[in-house]
C-alpha cells in the first residue's frame, strides 16, 4: 500500500531535480524557493528510509534506490499529466468522437449500461456505437474506422494484428419459445425438425456452434436461417418454432423475461472469451481510456 504521506509534490520536486541536475535550477521551474525544495526531497527521503541522490559541485546523481524510484516517479508525473490533458479534451463539448464496435450479446447485454456509466464520466464525448458480426467489425476496426471493438476472440487468422484483452467468459444458447414441442423432449438430434436461426460464416461463434454440432453426431442443418442480427431473433423467433442459436448475452434479458427458453443442452464447448479489440500500433486516447473505465465498472458488477 502507498505510504499516505508521499505527496505529488514530492514526487514532482523529485523528477524535477533530476531533470535539471540541480535544486537551484529545479526550484526556479517549480517557482519555489531553494530551501523549500530540499526541504521535500528531505520529507521523501525519510518516507522512503533511503537516500534518492547524492549532492556535489557538480551537481546531483541518483543513488541505486534513487534509479529504481524514478522510473515510477517519472511514470506517475508522465499519467496524471495524461489524465490532466483528457479531462481538458473531454470536456470541450462535442469536440470528441469515439467509435466503438459492439458485437450483438454485447451490444444488448453489456452497452446499455456501459453508455450509462461512460456518460456520468465523460458526458461531452459524442459516442458512435456500430453493431455487427465478427468479420465485419474487425474489418472496421483495422480501416480505421472504429476506434475499439468489444466481442468475443476470433479465430487465430481473423484476430492477426489485432489487440486482444479478456474481460468475462461467454457461451452459445440454443433458446425457443415457451411451449415449444422439443422443451418436452429436448434432444439436438431433432434440430432438423424445425427452421434453426444459425450463425453466419462471419461471425466468431460459428466454428463453436460447429464442434458442439459435430461432438453430439448432429448432421448438417438445412432448413436454417444465418444471422446474428439480435432484432430479428426477438421478433421471429417467440412467434414461430424456430430454434434459435446465439450468444447469451443477445437472449439474457428475454430469457430472464420468460419470451425465450433455454434448451438443456450440453453448450460447455461453446465457452470463450469476451474482450477489447485495438490496433495496437494505435495508443489509446483520453475518450478511449475513460471508456475502459466504464466498461470494467459494469463488467465487476456482473453474475460470476
Amino acid at each position: 500500500m502507498i505510504d499516505r504521506r508521499i505527496k505529488f509534490r514530492h514526487v514532482q520536486c523529485f523528477v524535477e531535480i533530476v531533470r535539471q541536475k540541480s535544486l537551484k535550477r529545479a526550484a526556479e521551474r517549480l517557482f519555489l524557493t531553494q530551501p523549500a525544495i530540499s526541504k521535500t526531497l528531505k520529507e521523501l527521503e525519510d518516507i522512503l528510509g533511503a537516500p534518492l541522490l547524492v549532492r556535489s559541485r557538480a551537481g546531483v546523481s541518483l543513488t541505486r534506490q534513487g534509479e529504481v524510484f524514478l522510473h515510477f516517479a517519472e511514470m506517475s508525473v508522465a499519467a496524471l499529466q495524461q489524465g490532466l490533458d483528457g479531462v481538458e479534451q473531454i470536456g470541450q463539448r462535442g469536440s470528441v468522437t469515439l467509435s466503438i464496435g459492439a458485437l450483438p450479446s454485447v451490444a444488448a447485454r453489456l452497452m446499455p449500461e456501459v453508455v450509462h456509466e461512460y456518460r456520468d464520466l465523460a458526458p461531452d464525448v459524442t459516442l458512435r456505437i456500430t453493431d455487427g458480426p465478427h468479420g465485419f467489425l474487425i474489418d472496421l476496426l483495422r480501416r480505421g474506422r472504429l476506434d475499439l471493438v468489444i466481442g468475443r476472440l476470433g479465430q487465430p487468422d481473423t484476430m492477426q494484428g489485432i489487440s486482444f484483452t479478456q474481460l468475462y467468459n461467454e457461451y452459445v444458447e440454443f433458446v425457443v419459445r415457451p411451449g415449444h414441442p422439443l422443451l418436452s423432449e429436448p434432444d439436438m438430434h431433432r434440430l432438423g425438425d424445425w427452421p434453426v436461426v444459425f450463425p453466419p460464416e462471419a461471425s466468431a461463434i460459428r466454428p463453436l456452434v460447429e464442434r458442439v454440432l459435430l461432438t453430439h453426431g448432429v448432421g448438417d442443418i438445412r432448413d436454417r436461417i444465418e444471422t446474428v442480427s439480435g432484432a430479428f431473433g426477438r421478433n421471429f423467433v417467440p412467434h414461430s418454432d424456430a430454434v434459435w442459436i446465439i450468444s447469451a448475452g443477445v437472449v439474457a434479458k428475454e430469457i430472464a423475461d420468460g419470451q425465450l427458453v433455454r434448451l438443456p443442452f450440453d453448450t460447455a464447448l461453446t465457452m470463450g472469451p469476451v474482450g477489447l479489440m485495438t490496433r495496437p500500433d494505435t495508443p489509446p486516447t483520453p475518450a478511449e481510456q475513460v471508456f475502459r473505465l466504464a466498461v470494467n465498472t459494469v463488467v465487476d458488477r456482473l453474475p460470476a
